[in-house]
């Protein structure tokens, strides 16, 4: 049976509905204090490949719990003023994720294309995850 959606047009209607930024804007905006870069890939991926320092790790199965205000698992960090710029590997992910967390109500967030390597070809900073003690 034929999927009504697949993942492609999913993705591309997320991709039309929210900001992404590219690699150079997005750099331009790590050390800004009103701004929360959100790693939405899984703790392996962090692991293995690196993270952007100062990102916030929001695994994209639980973003919908985590930035939910009236959810258990409510992270305050949702809950600043602040922009959310969100990224997976390789930019998909965090168009789902920035469409729904937009959809939710939660305002001025944007994505990066290409991701997190993107995010690394262009040479952007990189940090090895903390590993748990």
């Amino acid at each position: 049976m034929p999927l009504k959606k697949g993942y492609k047009a999913l993705v591309d209607e997320a991709m039309a509905q929210v900001k992404t930024y590219s690699v150079q804007q997005a750099r331009a905006k790590l050390d800004d204090p009103n701004v929360q870069f959100v790693d939405v890939r899984d703790v392996r991926e962090l692991e293995r490949d690196g993270v952007i320092p100062g990102a916030f790790s929001a695994p994209r199965g639980m973003i919908e719990f985590w930035v939910d205000p009236d959810s258990p698992y409510f992270k305050p960090v949702f809950g600043e003023q602040r922009e959310f710029i969100f990224f997976c590997a390789a930019g998909w992910r965090s168009a789902l994720t920035t469409k729904t967390v937009q959809d939710m109500g939660l305002d001025n967030v944007a994505h990066i294309e290409g991701g997190f390597g993107a995010w690394k070809a262009a040479g952007a900073p990189v940090a090895e995850k903390a590993k748990k003690v």
